[in-house]
């Protein structure tokens, strides 16, 4: 019942907080290693398509009429079968060339994705499995629809096979049930930038087959890669019953906030039915400029800009490996994030607030990484504990500064937290 001068909320607004990314933003600093925001957007090209999209609606005003119009819950047809095109052609994906893209859908960026599928798949009580760390955005969700979370070990080359297994035995055991989701970003994962080797890849595949999990790959980061990486996991998933694969335009176009997937059909059906309360549909004009994008600019956008931001990692390795106490660093393949952990115990997030903002500098302390509410698996692997923050962490973006800047910001960075440390 609401006070005499308030009002009555959701149960959830008293334990989930304003996101602890989101609300870095309000900060303006010289050195800002925070949100995963892209620094490398080829303007240029958007610039281009706009202008030719502005003459095409001169000369067809119905063309006009129709992109800034309603359209489908789950895309326009034309540019989903773009998109279906790039995912059988570049990313490997067992799509029919002529009826594939009816397996795929859009939404407004992948984070409604995520969201959509814990609401299609998630009931309070229901178990997911977790590398950990994991992403904030997709944990609060799973907290907020009050899921038991279970987080397993990752080491520098992601989430270990063996322990996932292991937590859907004691998943089984300690709750009476097998989990229904098993959440990966396997390319260049946030937060900690680590790849999936192929072998895992096929590990986690066959398990999720074995125990009749859905595997949740959360493929941001594929197009950011500095290295040849291994096949998605959706590969594997010949049938389109295993595995919801989601994408972003985000990370490899501009942040239109246009998110696709490919998802079992019975996933795809209901996930969207729940969009269609979210948000009714996407912007047809957004999807239009996009469709330019991925059918004629995408691949030269790529070959120019990844290696940009290979030169931003870089120099942030560098820096980190020259100026920063004793800790260890992940070596990212590709994507936007380093993640560091001292040897010594403190609170990155106290440092952060009382000397890293005032230095001008910026980061995402490690700590929201890590499920609020949920467990963790025992060392032994038989039993489970409360999951707890590593506080000695970071994540540490590379993507929106340039070199120098990072090299700078790093130094500056390393030297105060030498000082801390001692």
């Amino acid at each position: 019942m609401a006070g005499k001068n308030g009002y009555a909320f959701a149960a959830w607004t008293d334990f989930i907080q304003e996101s602890q990314i989101r609300a870095l933003l309000k900060y303006k600093v010289k050195y800002y290693f925070a949100g995963g925001m892209p620094g490398i957007v080829p303007t240029d090209v958007f610039a281009q398509i706009l202008a030719g999209l502005s003459e095409r609606y001169k000369q067809d005003p119905k063309l006009a009429l129709e992109d800034l119009n309603y359209g489908p819950t789950g895309g326009k047809s034309w540019f989903l079968k773009t998109l279906a095109e790039r995912m059988r052609r570049v990313r490997n994906i067992p799509l029919d060339k002529e009826e594939g893209w009816k397996s795929m859908s859009i939404t407004n960026g992948s984070q409604q994705a995520l969201y959509a599928l814990l609401d299609t798949m998630i009931d309070p009580g229901d178990v997911i499995i977790t590398p950990s760390p994991a992403y904030l955005g997709f944990l609060v969700p799973a907290v907020k629809l009050d899921a038991r979370l279970i987080t397993v070990p990752t080491d520098l080359h992601g989430v270990i096979p063996e322990n996932v297994e292991d937590a859907i035995q004691v998943s089984k055991a300690q709750f009476g049930r097998t989990p229904d989701i098993l959440y990966l970003v396997p390319d260049s994962d946030n937060p900690k930038g680590t790849t999936l080797p192929q072998k895992r890849r096929q590990q986690l595949f066959d398990i999720c087959e074995n125990h009749d999990v859905l595997l949740v790959e959360d493929s941001a980061y594929a197009e950011i890669q500095f290295k040849p990486n291994p096949k998605p996991i959706k590969s594997l998933d010949k049938e389109n019953t295993r595995v919801a694969y989601l994408g972003t335009t985000s990370k490899e176009a501009a942040v239109l906030r246009v998110g696709y997937s490919v998802l079992p059909d019975k996933v795809r059906e209901q996930v969207l039915k729940d969009k269609g309360y979210l948000d009714l549909c996407t912007s047809t004009l957004v999807q239009r400029i996009l469709d330019e994008y991925y059918r004629n600019y995408i691949d030269e956008a790529m070959r120019r800009g990844v290696p940009l931001y290979r030169l931003r990692y870089e120099a942030m390795a560098k820096a980190i490996d020259e100026s920063f106490p004793a800790g260890t660093r992940t070596d990212p393949t590709g994507g936007f994030f380093i993640w560091w952990q001292s040897e010594k115990p403190f609170d990155s997030s106290r440092f952060m607030e009382e000397v890293a903002i005032p230095n001008d500098l910026l980061y995402v302390p490690g700590g929201p990484f890590y499920p609020m509410r949920g467990y963790s698996l025992s060392d032994d692997g038989k039993t489970l504990v409360r999951s707890k923050p590593e506080r000695n962490t970071m994540r540490l973006g590379f993507s929106y500064v340039e070199p120098r800047l990072i090299t700078e910001g790093i130094t500056k960075l390393g030297r105060l937290l030498t000082e801390e440390l001692g």
